[in-house]
């Protein structure tokens, strides 16, 4: 955008505030992070393992094999969308949508966890992915490998457009095999899809 940024209010009659700046990301340290209040009392998860709120847009064609290679740069790389599925988690519990959206996907492709080659997320809390990696079984640090939108900010449609396209490059580097994606959503919903590379 540019700067400075006049954010109107609701009406888009006046202007509410003016931002000079990125306010989203800020330095901090450990002891700053110890500081914060939890959300629920007596509780671990703080706003310090939630992302900053950012904007944008993105899309992808999904389209038949001889159109994807008309399109194609390398024709030498074939990706396909597998399967995907949806879930919903009780409210307040949005962490453990992305779980059973992911066993769909996984269960649609006939695929087991041990079958995919790289993790990508939607994550705009950090609890989000500790607990997906716990509860699949799988190394925490292996997920996300070139950053996610704890880094990038949090609106699900971007990020998780670019988490897929970045998938699937990081599949390519590693000369194929399937991926998996997994985010949730606002209501406690989440959806996830396994693509192959090669």
């Amino acid at each position: 955008m540019t700067l400075p940024f006049a954010v109107p209010d609701q009406s888009f009659r006046k202007t509410a505030a003016t931002l000079d700046s990125d306010e989203g990301i800020h330095s901090t340290n450990a002891e700053g992070l110890a500081r914060l209040k939890p959300v629920a009392p007596n509780g671990t998860i703080t706003y310090g393992g939630q992302t900053h709120p950012a904007d944008g847009n993105a899309g992808m064609i999904v389209t038949t094999p001889e159109r994807a290679n008309e399109l194609a740069r390398d024709k030498t790389i074939k990706i396909r969308l597998v399967a995907f599925g949806q879930a919903r988690a009780d409210k307040a519990m949005m962490p453990a949508a992305p779980i059973a959206a992911a066993q769909r996907a996984l269960a649609a492709a006939d695929l087991s966890i041990k079958r995919i080659t790289a993790i990508k997320s939607h994550n705009p809390f950090a609890v989000n992915d500790i607990i997906f990696a716990r509860e699949m079984g799988v190394d925490l640090k292996s997920m996300n490998n070139y950053g996610c939108s704890l880094i990038w900010g949090h609106p699900q449609g971007p990020t998780g457009m670019r988490s897929v396209i970045e998938l699937i490059e990081e599949l390519i580097e590693r000369g194929g095999g399937y991926g998996l994606f997994h985010g949730c959503a606002a209501g406690d919903t989440a959806m996830a899809v396994v693509v192959k590379v090669g």
